[in-house]
């Protein structure tokens, strides 16, 4: 279980991205986080695992509370919670395959990391794992050689080199077209069902969160103001999370 309890950020010049956030995730749950740009999706993802410090508030994950947690002990966390970025961070002039062995860089010794050396069992793993999302042929190529979709393919593998038991997505799928978006969402998906990895998926569009998700939390202005089943969202409640002037699509 992950316990978020009145999570808030506020950023340097008084800009609040969130506020009193609270909601729990159990094991194995789909989660989609929605919302208008800005509306501290971004934040909150990145709140969890503390690549941005909240400002106030806990987070707890079983019997670990990650906010209280020291710098090597947010190392160990970190193993296990991967991250899948809108923007793939990959290191575009390395290859396919040291970008997926990246996940791995909790794991051996930081003087190997530094010369890219891995163990010969990782080197395998990074190979099942591009084989797993369909680009093990590529894993030679540099990264910046990739379409758009191939890039986060590498960025899926590279999270599954960590054997997460949680992988926060933010905004996955927002720089690709609609056939990509789904392929990435559908892998998602797969390591949910058959790892019983926690997802939790920030997303623009409601035709994927319910497709996808088990369940949604919308954020407006950085308040919850949705917690519930995807379905469950009305045009009340779409007006609600997205504004009044806003269309519904999907």
């Amino acid at each position: 279980m992950l316990s978020v309890r009145q999570l808030t950020k506020v950023y340097e010049g008084g800009v609040r991205a969130l506020t009193d956030a609270t909601f729990d995730v159990p094991r194995g749950q789909f989660l989609a986080i929605i919302g208008l740009s800005g509306s501290g999706k971004s934040t909150l993802l990145r709140c969890i695992n503390r690549l941005v410090e909240p400002t106030s508030g806990k987070v707890i994950w079983g019997d670990i509370d990650v906010t209280a947690a020291s710098q090597e002990e947010m190392r160990r966390i970190r193993r296990r919670i991967g991250m899948v970025f809108q923007h793939f961070n990959l290191v575009h002039r390395s290859s396919v395959l040291t970008n997926v062995l990246a996940g791995r860089l909790g794991y051996v010794s930081p003087a190997w990391s530094l010369i890219n050396r891995f163990p010969a069992s990782d080197i395998e793993k990074a190979m099942r794992q591009l084989d797993r999302v369909g680009i093990a042929d590529k894993a030679r190529q540099r990264a910046d050689e990739l379409s758009g979709g191939q890039q986060q393919r590498v960025g899926v593998a590279r999270a599954l080199m960590q054997d997460p038991e949680i992988i926060l997505a933010d905004e996955p799928v927002a720089s690709l077209d609609p056939v990509l978006a789904h392929s990435i969402m559908q892998h998602l998906e797969k390591i949910n069902d058959e790892d019983g990895v926690t997802v939790l998926c920030s997303l623009h569009f409601l035709d994927l969160v319910h497709r996808y998700a088990d369940r949604a939390i919308a954020l407006n202005e950085g308040r919850v103001v949705f917690d519930g089943l995807p379905q469950e969202i009305d045009d009340r409640r779409f007006k609600e999370i997205y504004g009044k002037e806003a269309e519904r699509v999907g």
